[in-house]
């Protein structure tokens, strides 16, 4: 895992998340795995992709650093102000 961190903080977006969904085939459990495509889903703007991966993750580690990361994603969300689009 520590190699998939490190190529998502270098950008390498499209070699984490091919190895993480082959490690995912093995071990559809690894809260962590989960986390880490979230975190990649997000470094590349797939934002719906990178919520689903935080929720599936939370769910089998409730304490997990995903439900921190959903809930950020959600302020996020939230903070947004729809009114500055609507003349």
């Amino acid at each position: 895992m520590n190699q998939i961190r490190q190529w998502i903080d270098e950008g390498r977006i499209t070699d984490a998340i091919e190895l993480l969904n082959d490690y995912l085939a093995t071990h559809p459990d690894s809260d962590e795995a989960l986390y880490l495509r979230g975190r990649a889903h997000r470094k590349a703007g797939r934002i719906r992709e990178a919520i689903n991966d935080y929720l599936a993750s939370a769910a089998i580690n409730p304490d997990g650093p995903a439900a921190r990361a959903y809930r950020m994603e959600i302020e996020i969300m939230d903070f947004y102000d729809r009114n500055l689009y609507n003349p």
